[in-house]
């Protein structure tokens, strides 16, 4: 057993009562290599931001759970080395989708667990979570669940239709399940291309736009759970300039279209305080990447390419902590 405590790691809960009354929202941010996990400490160091380290099930296979734990660590070293005294740094299990997963990362030094069990019926779903929140509440371990089904792919999580949370259970949910914050689904989604064409309308210049998140529902159930932590998955905004360019670099992501950054940034001010993102961190490393590929193509070090992804994605996570999550200088 491996406690988060003794890697120098934070649980949610401090951060999202803070977020919370301070109107921001903590970012999500995941990884699955050293040059992604350097970029996020960068970003939040550079910022003085509080940060999740997320780390799907496929991410843990990619990166061994052994090297996880210690990357964590290292991370919290990292900050410190960048100047930042008191790092606030969560390490987080995305959609965790068994018991047994989530008992596996508690007992590597994860501060924090989400189970996923939106996809069964209520009362499993109230089931599962109950039992994951019993055993990590043992040691002092936070834990996210979920209600609604979002739409699209991320990693092993797939869904071709997305079922808005419905107000009325979340009361019921969370006194049940004892969870320490709650997923919802009032719109966004999973992957870079969130939305059909047919879902959306077209400006004047001819470009997507897509359909609003559901602030109403989540008016809704802010009226229900006044203060409960809320969280949101599949926020990114899919930036046109990295789709752009990887499309000019030989890429072809056709339609890719996400939230809207003046939205999130509307929810981050309510009881929203996790805000995911992390399609948005691989076009900004993949752009850069073809980017290189393209204008040096005798290039094979892969500090030069994997570099540049890195120093972009730095700018893109500063860039959402400033502008759009809010949740700069708040350590």
């Amino acid at each position: 057993m491996v406690n988060y405590k003794d890697l120098g790691l934070v649980n949610t809960r401090e951060m999202f009562a803070k977020a919370v009354d301070g109107g921001y929202a903590i970012p999500a941010f995941n990884f699955n290599n050293l040059e992604q996990l350097q970029a996020i400490v960068q970003a939040a160091s550079e910022t003085n931001s509080p940060v999740i380290l997320q780390v799907s099930s496929g991410a843990r296979k990619y990166a061994n759970q052994t090297l996880l734990r210690y990357l964590a660590q290292g991370a919290v070293e990292y900050a410190k080395e960048l100047g930042c005294k008191n790092p606030q740094i969560a390490l987080h299990l995305d959609h965790g989708d068994t018991f047994e997963l989530c008992k596996s990362c508690i007992e590597m030094g994860f501060s924090s667990v989400m189970i996923d069990g939106s996809h069964l019926p209520y009362e499993e779903n109230v089931a599962l979570t109950k039992k994951v929140v019993e055993y990590a509440h043992q040691f002092d371990v936070t834990v996210e669940g979920e209600l609604g089904v979002l739409a699209g792919v991320e990693d092993d999580v797939v869904a071709e239709h997305h079922t808005y949370t419905r107000p009325e259970e979340v009361v019921d949910f969370v006194t049940k399940t004892g969870v320490d914050s709650l997923a919802i689904s009032i719109g966004t989604s999973h992957g870079a291309n969130k939305f059909t064409p047919e879902q959306c309308t077209r400006n004047e210049d001819g470009l997507l736009v897509p359909p609003p998140l559901r602030f109403d529902i989540l008016e809704e159930i802010e009226k229900r759970i006044p203060g409960f932590p809320i969280v949101l998955h599949g926020s990114s905004s899919v930036p046109q300039d990295k789709v752009a360019t990887i499309n000019k670099y030989g890429g072809q992501l056709k339609d890719a279209i996400g939230i809207p950054e003046d939205q999130l940034r509307h929810a981050a001010g309510s009881a929203v305080c996790k805000i995911n993102i992390d399609s948005d961190g691989r076009l900004a490393m993949t752009a850069a990447v073809r980017e290189v590929f393209a204008k040096s193509p005798a290039e094979f070090d892969p500090r030069k390419y994997l570099g540049p992804a890195r120093d972009s994605l730095k700018e893109l996570y500063k860039h959402k902590i400033e502008n759009v999550l809010g949740s700069n200088n708040k350590i």
